[in-house]
């Protein structure tokens, strides 16, 4: 984005103005996810740098009074504050480019001196802000910087902030986190395929049963995840904000586990097709079964051994290390915000 934002904002710039633009990056820790603090931090850091405008870009979701935020606006110091899990998980990086160029293009333009406060740009009016609400905080508090703040609302809103998180998230990642459990389930795959009894429990399950089995192995699979790899987020505050986040964060992981685990139960499917299709005999399958082996029987037989090889695939899990289910699980900056508090935890003297 850094390399061509300063000639589109240029372009965009109705007044010829230079843009020059710097990139920092610093993680910020679970201790400062409220939206105060890190425009403070913003705040700090654009006056030590002497830069007119700052634009944080932070994976974090941002809550306040209730509310799901976007973005929040400093027009007196030329701040913004933008959640990326609100842009939603597609097209991140063509609406961060168009929320970010919005923002300082909006901190950038003509200010307007109101009869209270101070003076501020007019609301941004860009296509992306256009879908989100404007919000004023009335009274700035002690600790509020921000003059202007623009929230997703109802069940789109909340939709949209879980996947732009799922999406920070990288769930194709599991597949490769987790070497170990896929191992053990191809073997037990692979053993099961050439077990008689399968091929008659294959051929007897119904439809609805295979879909039956297949819900339950992947469900298991999710909550062995979570609970070994201590996925589950419980917040020790007892604010709503705190609540709120928590719940997005055990939604999001569930989310995010269960498509890694689909992938992955998609995956060993396709693999026990091919290797049903190289080692079965349509003589010896026959004469077990009494069924002759047709593409149907190929099918429901690599369906149901997948779902078995999945709980098999549970079980090798628990051989895995932590740091790699995480991995798989969260985003870089989650990692970096549970080693911090890791460290914090561990520089503190014991009672």
């Amino acid at each position: 984005m850094a390399r061509t934002l300063s000639a589109r904002l240029a372009d965009k710039s109705d007044q010829g103005r230079r843009f020059d633009v710097e990139v920092v990056s610093e993680p910020f820790t679970s201790g400062t996810e409220d939206p105060p603090t890190l425009m403070r931090r913003i705040m700090d850091r654009g006056s030590a740098e002497n830069w007119d405008i700052v634009v944080a870009l932070t994976d974090l979701p941002l809550h306040s009074h209730g509310r799901r935020l976007a973005v929040h606006l400093n027009h007196e110091h030329g701040l913004a504050l933008l959640s990326l899990p609100s842009l939603g998980g597609l097209r991140l990086q063509a609406r961060a480019r168009r929320a970010v160029e919005e923002a300082v293009l909006g901190l950038a333009g003509p200010q307007t001196t109101g009869t209270e406060g101070p003076p501020r740009s007019q609301p941004l009016l860009g296509p992306f802000v256009k879908r989100l609400a404007p919000v004023h905080p009335g009274p700035i508090g002690e600790k509020e910087t921000d003059d202007l703040r623009y929230v997703v609302s109802g069940p789109r809103g909340y939709l949209r902030v879980l996947f732009g998180m799922v999406r920070a998230n990288r769930p194709w990642r599991l597949v490769t986190g987790l070497s170990k459990a896929l191992a053990a389930a191809l073997a037990a795959g692979a053993i099961a395929t050439l077990d008689s009894t399968t091929w008659s429990l294959a051929e007897a399950l119904s439809a609805p049963r295979l879909v039956i089995a297949m819900v339950g192995s992947v469900g298991l699979m999710i909550g062995w995840l979570i609970v070994d790899g201590e996925l589950w987020h419980r917040s020790t505050e007892g604010s709503p904000e705190a609540r709120q986040r928590a719940r997005l964060y055990n939604a999001s992981t569930v989310v995010t586990v269960g498509i890694g685990v689909l992938v992955c139960y998609v995956g060993l499917m396709v693999i026990n097709l091919v290797w049903a299709l190289f080692i079965l005999n349509d003589q010896v399958f026959a004469s077990m079964t009494r069924t002759p082996l047709h593409a149907t029987e190929y099918l429901t037989l690599s369906w149901f051994v997948a779902s078995v090889a999945t709980v098999g695939g549970a079980l090798g899990s628990g051989f895995e290390s932590d740091d790699a289910i995480r991995a798989a699980a969260y985003s870089k900056r989650e990692q970096e915000r549970r080693h911090t508090l890791q460290d914090d935890h561990g520089d503190q003297p014991s009672k």
